[in-house]
């Protein structure tokens, strides 16, 4: 069975999605996305646990007064509602794996596992980015000057969905234009304030975090994210590290189902 609602938190009602009964498992989802990213693993794990996903401040059908506010105050509001007491798994990509992160490191007792999907960490060391990736990078802030909204997501596909070494349209059909969707709805949704809860330097109390992690990047992914990847998981006390071949920063989108085997073998651990 599935469900949509929204769920206060502050001055923002959270457009939230369920599917199925059981063990909560909460889908984060990354800046360059919305809910609608993880359709594809909220199906298969929503057929057999209790499978959460919901739109940030700023992105997809979340609509919400300006106000600072704090994302992981948000998380814990959709979970009060939504997962009936019990401790969660928490699967985020990119800064949603940097609220999972945070959470974990704040309130412990509402996380049962992490999957994170290269996953933002503060205080991390500071990346050392290529020429190629430097240019498209200044094109894209170039482009955001302009207030062209267009080549700023084209930009981003091609760092984020294709990989930022990779060619221009590696990516095609329904993956490209869901991820070009849900970038035009966020780009073009007005300033809502600041997340004013994210600590410095999570990076360094990644030690603290003892509960059962996964973490997963694509090898098309920006070299030092894949690099922060591996040092994630090895501070970790029970975190293991898988690469995933041909894929960039968001395969939940082109390689759903490894993902979505992943996500399950993971699931089936935590259960016994």
């Amino acid at each position: 069975m599935s469900s949509s609602h929204t769920i206060a938190s502050g001055r923002a009602m959270l457009a939230v999605e369920t599917r199925g009964s059981g063990d909560p498992v909460v889908f984060l989802h990354a800046n360059v996305g919305d809910r609608r990213m993880w359709r594809a693993q909220m199906d298969a794990v929503g057929a057999g646990n209790m499978a959460i996903t919901y739109d940030r401040r700023g992105f997809g059908d979340t609509r919400a007064e300006p106000e600072d506010y704090s994302a992981i105050g948000d998380l814990m509001a959709v979970l009060a509602a939504t997962a009936q007491g019990k401790p969660a798994i928490l699967v985020g990509c990119s800064q949603g794996g940097r609220i999972a992160i945070d959470t974990a490191l704040r309130h412990p007792s509402a996380v049962r596992g992490l999957v994170l999907i290269s996953p933002t960490v503060t205080g991390a060391p500071e990346p050392v980015l290529s020429p190629d990736i430097k240019s498209l990078l200044a094109e894209q802030k170039a482009a955001e000057a302009a207030g062209d909204i267009e080549r700023v997501i084209a930009i981003k596909a091609q760092l984020w969905l294709d990989g930022p070494l990779q060619p221009a349209g590696r990516v095609t059909g329904a993956a490209r234009q869901l991820f070009l969707a849900m970038n035009a709805t966020a780009l073009r949704s007005s300033p809502l304030g600041m997340d004013m809860d994210a600590p410095p330097g999570a990076f360094q109390h990644l030690g603290e975090i003892a509960v059962p992690t996964l973490v997963i990047c694509g090898d098309m992914d920006f070299p030092h994210i894949q690099e922060r990847c591996r040092a994630a998981a090895s501070l970790m006390p029970n975190a293991s590290h898988h690469g995933l071949p041909d894929a960039a920063h968001v395969p939940s989108l082109d390689r759903p189902a490894e993902i979505t085997a992943l996500l399950a073998a993971f699931i089936g651990r935590c259960r016994a």
